[in-house]
C-alpha cells in the first residue's frame, strides 16, 4: 500500500504536500495575499482561507523578476504555477505533527533583484534529511519590494520575509517544526535581510539564531531612493501603479544597464550596478544595522539571538569571471573601483601600500570583496560580540574545482555546497559541470553539518569569538581555527563607517 499524501491543517486551510524519499515536501503555500490590484506596493496581508484541500505540490510563482541575474522560468513548467500569487513558501520535513523539530528557514540572495525559492539551488532535502524543518520562501524583489515609490511603506520585501516568519511561528508545529527554535538562514542579499531584520523591532522574537553567509554592505539613503524611483517613472511614462508588474521589471533591468557610465549621477551604486537595497527610512528601517546594533536597546536585543556568521575569501572573483574579466582587469578599472569603494581620502593608496605586489585585478577584487561583503560581514560580528552576544565566525577557503580553480573562493561557492543540489545551473556556474568529486562532497557535507548543528544546538563546532579573540573557522579540505583573516584589510577599514548608497554631492 502506496504512502498516503501527507496533510497540514494551517491557520488559513488544510495543504496536501507528496512524499519524497521518506520526506513530507510541500510548495506553494500562501503566506500572504497576492501584492497585486489595490494591495500592490503595499504591506502583506493576510492570505485568503481556503475551503476544502489545497493541492501543495507545485511551485508559487516567482515575483517578477530584473537585472541580469533574474530568473527564467517558463510559464508552462509543470513544476510553477501560472499567476501572481507571488508571497508563497515551501515545506521539507522528515516527521510531522509534534515532533518537536528545529526550523531553518532560507531567505535567498539575488541583489535584491531577483531569485526566488523555486530555484533548484534550494532544494531542502538534505538539510532536512538531518533533521531539520526546513522553509524556503518568495519575497518582493526589486521594483515591486524595494523602490521608494510615493505614498508607498519601504522595504516591502522585508516586511514580506516578516510576514513569513509570522506564519512559521503560527503554522510550523503542525510541519514538525518547533516555534520556538527558529534559525533564519541567507546569503548575500538574504543575509543583508537577516542583518536588517536584527535591528527591526517587529521582527524581535521571531527566531533564536541567525546564519548569515557574506553579508552585503548595501543600503540606500531616502535621497538615492527617490532618484531611483523618480528615474523609473519617467523611463515608464506613467505612475508604476498601473503599469504591468513585468513592464516595470524590465524598466529596472534597462536602468541597471545604464548605471555604470553613469556613476557620477548614482555614486557608488552605479559602480555596482545596484538600484535597490534596503532604505534607511527613519521608521521601517530607523538606521544602518552596524549602528543600532553597536549599543542600546536593539543591540541589547539582538544579543539574544545567537549568531553564526561569515564570508568567502575570494568573494568578488565571481563577479569578475562573470564580467569577463578574468585576467583582463586593467589599471584604469583597478583605480576606478579603488576611488569608489575604498574608505576615506586614503583608501586607495592605503590599498596598494598594504598589497604591493597584488595585480590589478587582485586590487579590483580585493576592494569589492571588502566593501561589499568581507568587512560588513566582520563589523557585524564584532558588533554582536561586544554586545555580548554569541557569535561564531568563519571564512571559507576551499576553491572550487570550476573553471581549473579559477573561480577560487567565490561569492556564492557555500550555497550548492549547503544544499547539496549540484545538478543545475547555478550550482554548474560555481563548481564545473562534472559530476561533484569526493571532496566536494566532504566539504558540503561539512558546511550542512556545522549549519544544522548550530540550530539545532547554538554549537556548530568550533569556539565562540570573544572580543579580545575574535576565533575564526577556516572551512577548507582540512578545517582550522585562526585568531585573525584578512587582517591587512581590517587595518585599512579599521575606524571607517560603513555608508549606505547616497547620491553624489551636487
Amino acid at each position: 500500500m502506496s504512502d498516503p499524501a501527507p496533510q497540514v491543517s494551517t491557520t488559513t486551510g488544510t495543504v496536501r504536500g507528496e512524499r519524497r524519499n521518506g520526506l513530507a515536501v510541500f510548495r506553494g503555500i500562501p503566506y500572504a495575499a497576492p501584492p497585486v490590484g489595490p494591495l500592490r506596493f503595499g504591506a502583506p496581508r493576510p492570505a485568503r482561507p481556503w475551503d476544502g484541500v489545497r493541492d501543495a505540490t507545485r511551485l508559487g510563482p516567482p515575483p517578477p523578476q530584473s537585472g541580469p541575474a533574474a530568473q527564467a522560468v517558463p510559464a508552462a513548467s509543470a513544476q510553477v504555477v501560472a499567476g501572481d500569487d507571488w508571497l508563497t513558501l515551501n515545506v521539507w520535513s522528515p516527521d510531522l505533527g509534534d515532533a518537536g523539530l528545529p526550523v531553518l528557514v532560507w531567505i535567498h540572495g539575488g541583489v535584491y533583484l531577483a531569485d526566488f525559492s523555486g530555484n533548484p539551488l534550494y532544494e531542502g532535502s538534505a538539510i532536512a534529511e538531518l533533521g531539520m524543518t526546513v522553509v524556503t520562501c518568495n519575497y518582493r524583489t526589486g521594483a515591486e519590494g524595494f523602490a521608494l515609490f510615493p505614498d508607498t511603506p519601504a522595504n516591502r520585501g522585508l516586511l514580506d520575509q516578516i510576514a513569513v516568519l509570522e506564519w512559521v511561528r503560527e503554522n510550523i508545529r503542525g510541519f514538525g517544526g518547533d516555534p520556538d527554535r527558529v534559525t533564519v538562514c541567507g546569503q548575500s542579499a538574504g543575509a543583508g535581510s537577516i542583518a536588517t531584520l536584527l535591528s527591526m523591532e517587529r521582527a524581535a522574537g521571531l527566531f533564536g539564531r541567525a546564519i548569515l553567509q557574506s553579508v552585503p554592505g548595501m543600503y540606500c539613503t531616502t535621497a538615492f531612493a527617490t532618484a531611483v524611483a523618480t528615474e523609473l517613472t519617467r523611463l515608464l511614462g506613467t505612475a508604476p501603479a498601473p503599469a504591468d508588474p513585468q513592464k516595470l521589471a524590465e524598466t529596472v533591468t534597462a536602468l541597471i544597464a545604464t548605471m555604470p557610465a553613469e556613476s557620477a549621477r548614482w555614486g557608488r551604486a552605479g559602480q555596482a550596478a545596484t538600484p535597490f537595497a534596503p532604505v534607511v527610512d527613519g521608521e521601517i528601517l530607523p538606521e544602518l544595522p552596524w549602528s543600532a546594533l553597536a549599543e542600546g536597546a536593539t543591540a541589547a536585543r539582538a544579543a539574544g539571538v545567537d549568531l553564526l556568521l561569515g564570508h568567502t575569501r575570494d568573494e568578488a572573483r565571481l563577479f569578475t569571471a562573470m564580467a569577463g574579466l578574468l585576467g583582463q582587469v586593467t589599471d584604469a578599472q583597478a583605480d576606478t573601483a579603488l576611488r569608489a569603494f575604498a574608505p576615506g581620502p586614503d583608501g586607495p593608496h592605503s590599498y596598494r601600500t598594504a598589497f604591493p605586489a597584488a595585480s590589478a585585478q587582485d586590487l579590483w577584487e580585493l576592494v569589492l570583496s571588502d566593501a561589499l561583503f568581507r568587512i560588513p560581514t566582520q563589523r557585524l560580528a564584532e558588533f554582536h560580540t561586544a554586545a555580548g552576544g554569541r557569535t561564531f565566525r568563519y571564512e571559507l577557503c576551499w576553491p572550487s574545482p570550476a573553471a581549473g580553480g579559477a573561480l577560487g573562493s567565490c561569492h556564492s561557492l557555500d550555497v550548492p555546497l549547503l544544499f547539496g543540489s549540484y545538478d543545475n545551473p547555478g550550482a554548474q556556474l560555481l563548481l564545473g559541470p562534472d559530476q561533484p568529486s569526493a571532496e566536494t562532497h566532504a566539504m558540503a557535507d561539512t558546511i550542512r553539518r556545522n549549519w544544522v548543528a548550530f540550530a539545532s544546538t547554538g554549537d556548530p563546532g568550533w569556539p565562540a569569538a570573544r572580543p579580545d579573540q575574535p576565533r575564526t573557522r577556516i572551512l577548507d579540505t582540512v578545517p582550522a581555527t585562526a585568531d585573525h583573516v584578512e587582517e591587512a584589510s581590517l587595518r585599512i577599514w579599521s575606524g571607517q563607517p560603513l555608508e549606505p548608497f547616497d547620491l553624489p554631492p551636487a
